[in-house]
């Protein structure tokens, strides 16, 4: 690995109001080291430090809306109440001290709820009444086998409810000073699960073909938008792969994928987050781009990609410890495909969990700190 080969990614882009320095951004991860869904007091210097290596733009770990069904266990941050808001307060401003951005992933386990307390019987909000089909996870076995159990769908008050607890998060983001929003659209988390078919069986207005199964998604991004700032980027992520079944499809075409994001997109987002497992994966037969590339043809948005940055095994493979931890030299092939234009920003996760100079270390050609799973167990 050379500067000279890594030198395309620091240049800036422009997203609607806010000026990122560099292509490189801190992709969300859920570290469960928030307090009663507070921030852990070292949350501040953690992210601080990815800004002091480079990293373009930090997006937070998942953090749960103002919704009681929103995040199951405590080690999950809150974006309400008063202690939680004091501890993301901080967070914003070690980031800015440090002269970066940030922006916060905003999300609802939806009918996943339960699955970070596998041992505890919990309620969750489901589009249909069912979690869709199960495949493989890293969830616990008897948490899917609790959750295959049908139940009720969600009412149009429910429905309500969750998109005003959006909304209020939203709020209270603003005005803590965050730069922007990001939306967790992926995953099989709630707004997934309205987008996904095999958990959105719905024959209502929130239910239908893959473009009618974006309503509750365009409501959603409609509503967070009437709160945010007129110069403020709004991101959203969304995937195929589900946490409850990693082989899941939400779209199987280009052309139905172009159905599913353009409601969104016109409904106000700026920016588009692929979540892929490999950034090199191809998302349609016939074709090696990957799902970020596809999202940037299809709707003419810049686009994140992300996925296994200098590693040669999964996130899966990580949470599930299967495989090796072997690294990967797939720096040369992540800018022969950034420099095709694929993606416009690239996502960096669990290579920043080890080495919070990592984007720096890109930047001047030099060897990182390898991944070990040995470092989830600190918040450093």
């Amino acid at each position: 690995m050379t500067a000279e080969l890594t030198s395309p990614l620091f240049t800036p882009l422009t997203v609607r109001g806010v000026t990122v320095p560099n292509r490189t951004v801190m992709a969300p991860m859920g570290r469960q080291f928030a307090q009663a869904h507070v921030p852990h007091p070292d949350a501040p210097a953690y992210y601080r430090r990815r800004i002091e290596g480079g990293v373009g733009l930090v997006i937070t770990e998942a953090t749960g809306v103002d919704h009681p069904l929103s995040a199951d266990n405590g080690g999950t941050p809150y974006m309400h109440g008063e202690a939680a808001l004091a501890g993301w307060a901080a967070v914003v401003e070690a980031v800015h001290a440090a002269g970066g951005l940030i922006f916060p992933q905003l999300f609802h386990q939806g009918m996943l709820h339960g699955g970070g307390t596998p041992d505890e019987a919990v309620d969750s909000l489901r589009p249909s009444g069912t979690i869709g089909t199960p495949g493989a996870t890293s969830f616990a076995t008897h948490y899917i086998e609790r959750a295959r159990l049908p139940t009720r769908p969600m009412t149009e008050e429910e429905i309500a409810d969750a998109i005003a607890a959006y909304a209020r998060s939203v709020r209270n983001a603003v005005t803590l000073g965050f730069d922007g929003i990001a939306l967790h659209g992926a995953h099989g988390y709630l707004i997934d699960g309205f987008l996904w078919g095999a958990s959105n069986q719905r024959t209502d207005r929130w239910g239908g073909d893959v473009a009618q199964r974006t309503a509750f998604a365009v409501e959603v991004i409609k509503a967070v938008r009437a709160e945010m700032p007129e110069h403020m980027p709004l991101v959203f992520r969304f995937s195929q792969h589900k946490s409850s079944n990693y082989d899941a499809r939400t779209t199987e075409s280009p052309q139905e994928l172009e159905r599913m994001l353009g409601p969104i997109v016109d409904a106000g987002v700026d920016l588009l987050d692929a979540s892929i497992r490999r950034f090199w994966q191809p998302a349609y037969e016939g074709s090696l781009m990957n799902l970020a590339g596809w999202a940037k043809k299809v709707t003419g948005k810049p686009v994140i990609a992300v996925g296994s940055v200098g590693l040669g095994f999964t996130a899966s493979d990580t949470f599930m410890k299967t495989g090796s931890e072997q690294a990967d030299d797939n720096i040369a092939l992540l800018m022969e495909r950034f420099n095709a234009g694929e993606f416009d920003m690239i996502a960096i996760g669990r290579s920043l969990i080890s080495d919070p100079d990592y984007v720096g270390k890109l930047r001047r050609g030099e060897a990182p700190t390898r991944f070990s799973r040995d470092h989830l167990s600190t918040l450093v």
